[in-house]
């Protein structure tokens, strides 16, 4: 039989004791003396996490000119704003009940940019608004491109509060038709950003090790700004406040450290509107909030293939709690920008319920990315229903051509428990691994999957350890 992980933060030892066997499928109980509550190094990551805190003064936009009619360009007045609150030593940045257009606001340490009940941010529909160029990234790759809508480089103690909304106002008239695809505004002939000098180009700059300065993009160019981007920042909170309409990625921490998401609402169905991707982040908090986007919920990333393995930080030490993911690609997922690895990531006590949710738990990854991912610990999660999978691992993830390469990713421990799922969808567990490398050490305690059409679809893995799990209600 198998123990269950002894954990200590950053090391993970597995022993096998009492006659293991590749091909035994249960476990006898166990003592409760051997039972090690892996979720305490979750607490002890919360415990942790330095959330920032601010100083005793408020500035308001309206003392810097701002105008709620949601047709004023408060760019300006907002900016003031920020400075004044960052070269005072810090505060909040109070934006009142009203509607306030603006171009990209980008944050200062010590600022607490805080949204009073009531109030509405309306990003700018002109994308030369969002010039000049700054360090940015897509889909794994750095690069000079168009500001994130909310933007902070290299900054430290910042958060974005309360009970507003920032609205990105993309849709099928802007931002959106450069994705390419007709469902989202495309038009035949015009330019999106699969064409020669967009993305193919990004990537071979990536290929090169272009450096970043030379990656120039922005005007001329069809690659669409995040919404909240913290880029090489430390102690940063969202708390509260709604995003919609985004152009991309709503939130992207990226080379970030300590960063608490708390109470946040993403309900945004534009083309690649994941709801949170933290990449080469570490130390991440990401609790209570609402996910209903039109990509992945949660998405946890390190970079893509030759530029992943540059950089060399792997994501780790994630914590997502007491969420609730609605439609979207997958609830949580790992990958595909992959190429510098993930470990330590935690989910519990969270609900996935939605006809438009394709799966649960997702890993996903290539030959080009590499990579890898190991210790993933999923408990308590409720699932009404998914279309595809509760849990799909595949190691032949593609949506280019050409996605096979020499980096052979490493898939292991991955333990989910008390999961209760109501209809399972195409499949309760899809697992896609490599002959050169078998997805490890995969376990399922107190699994009950209702209503998978095929309950088990492995290839390439060590056999699954079931302990107590249903499909269809049949003993695994």
């Amino acid at each position: 039989m198998i123990t269950r992980p002894l954990f200590s933060i950053g090391i993970f030892l597995f022993f096998l004791i009492s006659g293991l066997t590749l091909n035994s499928c249960k476990e006898s109980p166990k003592k409760q003396s051997e039972v090690v509550d892996v979720f305490a190094a979750a607490d002890r990551i919360v415990n942790d996490i330095v959330v920032p805190e601010f100083p005793d003064r408020n500035y308001s936009i309206m003392d810097f000119g701002a105008v709620p009619d949601g047709t004023t360009d408060n760019t300006q007045a907002i900016k003031l704003a920020i400075e004044s609150c960052h070269t005072e030593g810090g505060g909040k940045v109070i934006v009142p009940s009203g509607r306030f257009l603006t171009g990209p606001i980008h944050l200062k340490s010590n600022v607490n940019l805080h949204l009073e009940e009531g109030a509405v941010v309306l990003f700018s529909k002109d994308s030369k608004a969002y010039l000049p160029v700054v360090h940015t990234s897509y889909e794994g790759v750095e690069l000079m491109n168009y500001s994130p809508l909310i933007y902070a480089y290299k900054q430290k103690n910042i958060a974005v509060t309360g009970k507003g909304i920032f609205d990105g106002q993309a849709d099928k008239a802007n931002w959106w038709p450069w994705c390419g695809a007709e469902r989202y505004g495309y038009i035949d002939g015009e330019p999106q950003q699969k064409d020669d000098h967009n993305l193919p180009r990004l990537r071979k700059m990536n290929e090169e090790a272009t450096p970043v300065v030379d990656r120039l993009f922005g005007e001329g160019y069809q690659l669409r700004p995040s919404f909240f981007e913290p880029f090489e920042c430390e102690n940063i909170l969202v708390k509260g406040v709604t995003f919609t309409n985004a152009p991309f990625w709503v939130m992207h921490p990226i080379k970030s450290n300590n960063i608490t998401i708390d109470g946040v609402t993403v309900k945004s169905h534009g083309p690649n509107n994941d709801g949170c991707d933290p990449e080469y982040s570490k130390n991440v908090r990401i609790a209570n909030c609402v996910f209903d986007t039109g990509d992945d919920c949660i998405a946890i990333k390190s970079g893509r293939n030759d530029e992943g393995r540059r950089v060399n930080i792997p994501s780790e030490n994630i914590v997502v709690e007491n969420c609730e993911m609605k439609d979207g690609h997958g609830g949580v997922v790992i990958g595909s920008e992959i190429s510098a690895g993930v470990r330590n990531v935690y989910v519990r006590n969270c609900n996935m319920d939605s006809p438009n949710l394709d799966r649960a738990i997702r890993i996903k990854t290539n030959t080009l990315r590499g990579g890898f991912v190991e210790n993933v610990f999923v408990k308590n999660i409720k699932v009404g229903q998914v279309k595809e999978a509760v849990l799909k691992i595949n190691t032949y993830y593609a949506i280019y051509a050409n996605q096979e390469g020499d980096f052979i990713p490493s898939i292991k421990n991955i333990h989910l428990e008390d999961v209760e799922v109501e209809n399972g969808g195409e499949y309760g567990i899809l697992i896609k691994g490599r002959v050169e490398s078998p997805v490890e050490n995969v376990t399922l305690t107190n699994v009950h999957i209702k209503g998978a059409k095929t309950p088990l679809s492995v290839e390439n893995s060590q056999p699954i350890i079931f302990k107590n799990t249903t499909i269809n209600g049949v003993d695994y």
